[in-house]
Formats: C-alpha cells, sequence, structure tokens
C-alpha cells in the first residue's frame, strides 16, 4: 500500500511540474478565484476584479524570493494602479510577521499555511508569479525571481 501510495505522489508531482514552465495550460482562461484569510489581512480576488493583479507566491526562507521582493516593493510604487498580492507559504506567524517588519514589505499580503492557493494555480516551487487582467483571466506567469521594474515587465504591466 505504501508504495501505491509513493508512485501516486511521484505521479502527481511529475504531473503538475509540467506547468512549471511560464506558459502553463491554464493562461488566457480566468483565474482561480479564492478567499484567502490569515488572521491579520483577508484576500478574496474577485473583489479585484477591473484591476490588474500580480500574484506572488513566496516565502521568508526562499532567497529569490527575498532576492526579488525590493524590485516588487518598487513596482507597487511606481505602478499603484495594480493591485498586488503576495501569499506566503510560511508557517510559523512569528517569523512571517517579524520579517514583514524588519524588511518594511507593505504590499498586501497574506499567509497560506495551508498551500490553498498554490494548488489552485499548480505551483510546486517558488518564487511564482501570475499576471491576472482586469477581467480576470490569468494572462501570464513568471517563474523564479524577477526584476519587476525591468522595462520588458514595466511596460508589459503598464500595457494591460
Amino acid at each position: 500500500m505504501r508504495k501505491v501510495c509513493v508512485t501516486l505522489f511521484v505521479g502527481l508531482l511529475l504531473i503538475t511540474g509540467c506547468d512549471r514552465g511560464s506558459h502553463p495550460g491554464n493562461i488566457d482562461k480566468p483565474a482561480p478565484q479564492f478567499v484567502l484569510s490569515d488572521g491579520t489581512q483577508t484576500v478574496d480576488l474577485s473583489k479585484l476584479r477591473g484591476r490588474v493583479v500580480v500574484l506572488n507566491l513566496w516565502a521568508t526562507w526562499c532567497a529569490p524570493c527575498i532576492e526579488e521582493l525590493p524590485s516588487l516593493l518598487a513596482l507597487q510604487r511606481q505602478q499603484p494602479n495594480l493591485a498586488i498580492i503576495a501569499v506566503s507559504w510560511d508557517e510559523d506567524p512569528d517569523v512571517y510577521h517579524r520579517f514583514l517588519i524588519e524588511h518594511h514589505v507593505d504590499l498586501l499580503t497574506v499567509r497560506d499555511q495551508n498551500h490553498k492557493v498554490d494548488s489552485l494555480y499548480g505551483t510546486v516551487q517558488i518564487p511564482e508569479t501570475y499576471i491576472i487582467d482586469r477581467q480576470g483571466v490569468l494572462r501570464r506567469k513568471f517563474v523564479n525571481a524577477q526584476d519587476w521594474t525591468s522595462p520588458e515587465i514595466a511596460n508589459y504591466l503598464a500595457r494591460m
């Protein structure tokens, strides 16, 4: 029985891993809706309809996530019309909140210790970021750390 469970688990990882690239099968389809609350913050994706959403999956223990954080914060300052949502994989609320304070993170961020959002989007490794247009359609996926202030990304988002 254990061998069957392990085989199924490995198969599931392989299947979800196929969408790790920047062109997953759910591009140009409605973004999976979610409501997520961690006791401090609540995010309801449906309430952001009409705005371009940058949905970033990250964690305080993820070096590439921390590497891209300053540019994500800068993007928020440069394009305040964007709805930037950072969904953290952190399990320890104290470590998470201390990190937010120490790094002056003023993004709308919520802790998803049960991995609800990454299950909906098929994320198996962070950082990953999804761009959702004003109509709620998933338009692009970025894999790994990005420079969110690069001309290519900034222009892409401004055009949306």
